[in-house]
């Protein structure tokens, strides 16, 4: 299978640094505000700065246009990431796209991903569903250690960004 659809070299002389490996995400997190204030804070770059771990900075380049630094730590690997973040399909208070694009000495990151609003419970339900592809020796970690680092930062993101909301 191609490595751009997850598949992976290996054997004799194989390149980790060519390496490329996707991850599939999806799930739901509620938070303690409305479904209009949940949107609003969604799209604030100083409220996603703050909630997105290992963020460093988030600049505003254009319509739901961010570039992005952050620190990105995975097993024994460790490094700067420099790149962007869109907002596309925007359908305000229900749904967005986020695409993320970065690369750093350690390798890239890219993915996107669909998010959906929906009252519940008092708060909102926020699902989303998406895929990222990492590549180059970060790649090298092994699928297993990706999924659960891409799952704990997904749950940090929300955690801080609930802090954020109160």
């Amino acid at each position: 299978m191609p490595a751009a659809f997850g598949g992976r070299s290996c054997g004799a002389g194989a390149d980790d640094s060519a390496r490329e490996d996707g991850v599939k995400i999806s799930g739901s997190y509620t938070l303690p505000l409305p479904p209009e204030r949940t949107y609003q804070m969604m799209q604030d770059p100083e409220v996603l700065a703050r909630a997105i771990p290992g963020c460093e900075g988030l600049e505003k380049t254009g319509e739901g246009e961010y570039r992005m630094k952050m620190q990105m730590a995975l097993a024994s690997l460790s490094g700067a990431f420099e790149g962007r973040v869109r907002i596309t399909d925007q359908t305000p208070s229900l749904s967005f796209r986020l695409v993320v694009e970065g690369a750093g000495r350690i390798g890239f990151v890219k993915g996107e991903g669909l998010l959906k609003l929906r009252a519940a419970d008092g708060g909102t339900e926020v699902s989303y569903e998406g895929e990222a592809q990492v590549g180059g020796t970060i790649a090298a970690v092994g699928q297993r250690l990706i999924d659960g680092t891409a799952k704990m930062m997904i749950k940090k993101f929300f955690e801080k960004f609930a802090e954020a909301a109160s």
